[in-house]
């Protein structure tokens, strides 16, 4: 068995790092409904949710987590989706990530470290309110 894999897999993987990050929802959730590892990380660690919180794109970050995506995965950095969608400021997708049992503590930094940092209250305030 080989690690080494061939162009065609490599541009497809990089096809679906771009449907994430591009908040391509419905394309992505038939890839991954028709098999593709709802987990997928690149080689920063980055999974498909990751890069969809990280772009602002809560309909996709909600399609993943509903499909099964893990939002305890941290990437190389030690950074994880709630945090990446506390960076951007988006709302939504914060709500999506805690509702769907995100820790804020997870990560490092955390996600409640990032809305300190960043002075971002309003995130702040989502990640420690019940």
């Amino acid at each position: 068995m080989t690690d080494h894999l061939d162009a065609e897999t490599i541009a497809f993987a990089h096809r679906m790092f771009d449907l994430a990050r591009g908040g391509a929802t419905e394309e992505l959730g038939e890839y991954v409904d028709a098999g593709l590892p709802v987990n997928l990380t690149n080689d920063k660690g980055d999974t498909l949710l990751i890069l969809a919180a990280y772009h602002a794109r809560p309909e996709t970050v909600a399609a993943l987590l509903a499909r099964g995506a893990d939002h305890t995965r941290t990437n190389d950095r030690g950074q994880t989706a709630l945090a990446a969608a506390v960076f951007r400021r988006n709302a939504e997708a914060v709500r999506a990530l805690l509702d769907a049992g995100a820790d804020p503590a997870q990560g490092s930094p955390s996600a409640v470290e990032t809305a300190r940092f960043f002075d971002l209250p309003e995130m702040l305030t989502l990640l420690t309110t019940d």
